[in-house]
């Protein structure tokens, strides 16, 4: 049996300018479809090694205990009621015991009876697994990859990983017994519980740089915040350290620390990543487009998205495919 695919896309050309929701905004954006894996089941002695993957995973332990090793890092421990998030992640071995030799997933997978992958016999099971992954519109997948780790795990003892644990059992109740809408029902859940990860993400102490991780910073969250539910205005240094109760060269120091590149060339990019998306996915005229996210003339535009992107706003248009456009995006 294959694994489900689920594809749902809420977001229309008239909310190119995106929110407030720095995180709802790059979502949005990448139009994630959703695949349910298959439930693994195990008991005894069991590894199975997984190849090396795009865009996202997520799991959880629903019952017993395993071990998550990523090739070049040492192997986690997953207990029951454990979340976890692979970012782009290499191949990775899920295993039972440390001592079992890996053999391939995908053939395993592949053998799938009813949405469910057994390994051992069915009386003895004592391991319970179920997750899934998301791929995103190839467009602007860098707005959200990019400042992902390898690894987010949630440990079950912490207060988020309490609220994920009642998610997922509506999760694995959806996939046992699919019912009218269950499809609906599984994306939003798993997009809910990717929400929960990313918010577990930036909430972890010493965090590496990226926007993601900097929104829990009362001030530098403030200002991205500001750029996200207002692209096209005329942002200053001034004013949005202003917004971030800074002095400019406490603001600018702080914000390249916190995310890596200068506040107005944080705005340059996400400008360009809203123009990216309306162009493969709308027919907005170019030169409306360039007023509402912040360009007095299409000509200022075109040189900024030239620069950043490395084609005209015409020639992105005419090469880009999407979903919108009656091309699905490319997946893994």
């Amino acid at each position: 049996m294959e694994s489900t695919l689920l594809y749902v896309s809420s977001r229309t050309e008239e909310q190119v300018l995106g929110s407030s929701d720095p995180i709802a905004d790059a979502i949005g954006l990448l139009r994630p479809r959703t695949v349910i894996d298959p439930a693994l089941r195990t008991a005894g002695p069991w590894a199975l090694r997984f190849e090396r993957s795009s865009h996202v995973k997520i799991g959880v332990v629903a019952r017993g205990a395993c071990w998550l090793t990523l090739d070049g890092h040492e192997p986690v421990r997953l207990e029951e009621g454990d979340f976890y998030l692979l970012g782009n992640p290499p191949p990775y071995v899920l295993a039972g015991t440390l001592t079992a030799p890996p053999r391939p997933a995908k053939p395993v997978w592949d053998c799938a009876e009813d949405g469910v992958v057994r390994i051992g016999p069915e009386a003895e099971e004592d391991t319970y697994l179920c997750g899934g992954r998301f791929s995103f519109e190839d467009t602007n997948t860098p707005v959200l990859t990019q400042v992902l780790p390898r690894l987010v795990l949630v440990r079950a003892a912490d207060p988020r990983g309490k609220l994920l644990a009642h998610l997922s059992e509506v999760l694995v109740s959806e996939t046992r017994t699919p019912a009218a809408g269950s499809s609906l029902v599984l994306s939003h859940l798993a997009q809910v519980l990717f929400v929960h990860m990313l918010r577990a993400h930036a909430e972890q102490a010493d965090q590496p740089t990226g926007w993601l991780g900097a929104l829990n910073d009362d001030g530098i969250g403030a200002a991205l915040r500001a750029m996200h539910s207002d692209a096209a205005h005329p942002w200053t240094l001034k004013e949005l350290a202003d917004i971030s109760h800074m002095s400019r060269s406490a603001f600018a120091s702080s914000f390249r620390s916190r995310v890596g590149t200068t506040p107005l060339d944080y705005l340059i990019q996400w400008r360009m990543s809203l123009a990216r998306d309306a162009l493969s996915t709308g027919t907005r005229p170019i030169s409306e487009l360039a007023f509402t996210i912040g360009y007095r003339s299409e000509s200022a535009f075109s040189t900024a998205f030239r620069r950043v992107v490395g084609s005209s706003p015409k020639q992105f248009r005419r090469t880009s495919t999407g979903p919108a456009n009656g091309t699905p995006a490319k997946g893994h």
